[in-house]
């Protein structure tokens, strides 16, 4: 863990800092080790001032945005995991003479972005209605669902690596692919998205209000509601889906301690209960690995992130 010189060191470099944060209650699965230190970083100058004392004191770190694709392991993480503050949750256009095109922090929630588009009359993300990360994350992840992906319709991206250098990166500098996005040069893990620009469709709002509750109403029929999890945990394999795979390998309901395959969703790992560890998350999705893999051939790959 860090010393006390260097949490004093951190704290100067960013005051909203916590030491020894269990990372439970930071993610949406509600299981996970503890972590160093987690900083809510307010400002680009803050953001700059750790990466830099990172690089000095060779102190590993990772964004984590708002928790909704990681699993911390029960050992935790020993450094320092951000969070994009306030300065990064904007949405508004990138400017009056492109008015089909959005910008958005990297902190901001979906739900945030959403909202401000069906105000606006702008549509073409609604098919990410109830994701329930920020755009940082879904850009990072490519984030789809229904046959579309944000990928689709980034114009743009601002970047910062582990140098402390920001730079600005358009859609065809990006190599974009199923729930992945990199840019060449750049370590995907130590790499933050800034901002984001996006360009959209004027759409009559409630034309874009019915679309997305529509597709609401689709995830709240055949995704398990209610219940600590970290949505679709395995990537869908080439031609098939992984809901599929372990349904008919017959783990559906499956358990491993409070960690449970969804029996409304086979790709669902949910925390019933809300008591299950991280350890018994992870066995459970070894189970699941083995035994597709055993009866079809495949090997499913986590589509959440686990450090």
């Amino acid at each position: 863990m860090l010393s006390s010189r260097q949490q004093q060191e951190i704290r100067a470099c960013c005051e909203t800092v916590s030491f020894d944060v269990s990372m439970a209650a930071y993610s949406t699965f509600k299981a996970g080790g503890p972590a160093a230190a987690l900083a809510d970083v307010q400002n680009q100058d803050q953001l700059a001032a750790l990466l830099e004392y990172c690089r000095r004191e060779a102190i590993p770190w990772r964004v984590i945005g708002r928790g909704s694709n990681i699993l911390v392991t029960d050992s935790g993480f020993n450094g320092i995991l951000f969070r994009l503050g306030a300065a990064f949750r904007t949405v508004g256009l990138k400017n009056e003479s492109e008015p089909e095109v959005v910008a958005a922090g990297g902190g901001c929630l979906l739900a945030d972005l959403l909202g401000w588009c069906r105000r606006h009359g702008l549509g073409g993300l609604e098919f990410l209605a109830g994701i329930p990360g920020g755009v940082g994350g879904a850009v990072r992840m490519n984030a789809g669902a229904f046959g579309h992906a944000i990928g689709e319709l980034l114009h743009s991206v601002s970047i910062i690596g582990a140098d402390g250098v920001v730079k600005q990166k358009t859609a065809d500098m990006l190599s974009l692919g199923y729930r992945c996005c990199t840019v060449e040069g750049y370590d995907p893990n130590q790499a933050i998205i800034l901002s984001v620009t996006l360009r959209l469709q004027p759409t009559d709002g409630e034309q874009i209000a019915r679309d997305m509750q529509n597709y609401m109403l689709q995830r709240k029929k055949n995704q398990p509601r209610g219940v600590p999890s970290a949505g679709s945990f395995f990537k869908n394999p080439e031609n098939d889906y992984a809901g599929r795979l372990i349904e008919t390998s017959g783990l559906k309901g499956a358990r491993v301690g409070g960690a449970r395959v969804s029996p409304v969703h086979a790709n669902f790992i949910i925390n019933d209960g809300g008591e299950a560890s991280a350890a018994d998350i992870l066995e459970l999705m070894h189970t699941v690995q083995e035994k597709v893999k055993k009866e079809t051939g495949i090997f499913l790959e986590p589509e959440v992130h686990i450090f």
